[in-house]
């Protein structure tokens, strides 16, 4: 099932980029003998005739090229294999120069043509953020939480304060402050622009935080449980062998029902480094673990501005769609620019295979909260894997949209086009390139799903 979710996200996304470069390429005056969703055998094919709509089932290759009566119109096929599509337009790859090939158009025509794919990415995420803003809600980052002897609670920062800004960075959704210290590690004084009561006002702290550490994760939101998400390695819940995916029921023996709760009770007994009593359940049974913290000093704001509301209007959640789709380019760009510094590793990259276990995980995490939850994560995994396709599409490599768009852009700049052949050698060498890179990531992926 989850394999099943995870090709048909990816489908419709490619076929949403796929649509654009064909609405642009009919609007040009371009030939598009095909337009196809998924990959493999034709399993119906459909075209508008001279004598009007004709449709074939399971159509070979041989009866596709040689059927008179459609060999100039589009053909509309769908393919046995879930996986992708594509946009067929004459003479893009080769040297063809007909009235109604991609050659014989203007250059910036060629141009609308090929930036109409990652645009309409754009788009596509742009219009599921709508649906997702309207039932779910804005992430307005409005600080909901403040930890308890953490930097901020030393501070003017108060609760249902709006952060506006975090060291001269803008920040427009509450996720934006998490993605921010990703990208930027905390290291001097931490400075904050919050809204409070309509007024402006500037809080400068020292985020430097001395505490003693369980190693592991969770969301400390009322709405999550209390959930193991991830155990830190060599960490002294990993020694004791608590496990992602186990519930917290109790701290001290001090019930808890959610992350919120655990949250506050864990800052409540967790003082001077002393032992304190885990209950956990796994699999429907509970057992009691005795776990002594490690001392750890770090760099943390200390606080929690993630907190969702309705839209006051719709033009606010158009707003929001906006920003949305805008955080998850700025994101996607931000990691490239990691990976190129060094910062992020080739072996964190996810392909194909990663998507399906990400896809995978996301699902079964949202099941327990009803289909609604299920639904509206995997629209969230829409926007996200859109929007990336967008940006990725668009770098300037040979065989993807954006190196063609270089080579178009040159060819504005020379005067004249480059050799068609030329440039068909680049593409098909870029091509075999990133299909060795595509191999090395699934590799990644496999042995990372395997650990």
């Amino acid at each position: 099932m989850n394999i099943i979710v995870a090709l048909l996200i990816f489908t419709v996304i490619v076929v949403a980029h796929e649509l654009g470069h064909f609405l642009l390429a009919k609007k040009n005056g371009i030939g598009v003998p095909e337009f196809s969703v998924g990959m493999g055998p034709r399993l119906i094919t459909i075209a508008k005739t001279s004598s009007g709509w004709k449709v074939k089932l399971l159509c070979s290759q041989k009866i596709f090229e040689n059927t008179e009566e459609w060999a100039d119109v589009t053909k509309y096929s769908w393919k046995i294999l879930p996986l992708g599509g594509s946009c067929a337009m004459v003479g893009e790859d080769e040297d063809d120069t007909s009235e109604n090939s991609f050659n014989s158009k203007g250059k910036w025509a060629r141009f609308s043509v090929i930036f109409a794919g990652p645009f309409f990415n754009f788009i596509f995420a742009f219009i599921v953020a709508i649906i997702i803003i309207a039932n779910t809600g804005i992430d307005y980052p409005i600080v909901n939480y403040i930890y308890d002897k953490q930097p901020a609670s030393q501070t003017d920062l108060k609760k249902n304060d709006r952060v506006k800004s975090i060291n001269g960075h803008k920040i427009s959704i509450g996720r934006e402050l998490d993605t921010y210290l990703q990208l930027h590690p905390l290291s001097g004084d931490v400075r904050l622009v919050v809204e409070r009561e309509g007024k402006e006002k500037t809080i400068t702290y020292d985020p430097t935080y001395k505490t003693h550490l369980f190693g592991f994760s969770y969301s400390a939101q009322k709405t999550d449980k209390a959930e193991v998400s991830s155990v830190s390695e060599d960490s002294p819940f990993e020694k004791a062998g608590i496990k992602q995916g186990d519930i917290i029921t109790a701290v001290n023996g001090e019930k808890v029902s959610n992350g919120a709760e655990l949250a506050q009770t864990i800052d409540k007994y967790n003082k001077d480094g002393n032992e304190i009593s885990f209950e956990i359940e796994r699999n429907g049974s509970t057992k009691n673990y005795q776990i002594k913290p490690k001392a750890s000093e770090s760099k943390t704001l200390g606080f929690v501005a993630s907190t969702y509301k309705n839209g006051s209007n719709a033009l606010v959640v158009l707003k929001y769609s906006l920003i949305e789709v805008k955080y998850w380019i700025e994101t996607t760009i931000a990691s490239l620019g990691q990976l190129v510094t060094g910062q992020l590793s080739v072996k964190q990259l996810s392909g194909p295979v990663g998507i399906v276990d990400t896809v995978g995980n996301v699902m079964e995490q949202s099941v327990d909260y009803g289909m609604k939850a299920v639904v509206m994560n995997m629209l969230y995994m829409a926007v996200l894997l859109s929007a990336n396709l967008g940006v990725m599409n668009l770098l300037p490599l040979p065989a993807l949209d954006g190196g063609r768009l270089v080579f178009i852009l040159i060819e504005a700049v020379r005067g004249k086009p480059i050799d068609r052949d030329k440039e068909g050698y680049v593409h098909f060498a870029g091509f075999v390139i990133l299909m060795l890179f595509m191999v090395f990531v699934m590799y990644n992926d496999i042995i990372k799903i395997l650990h």
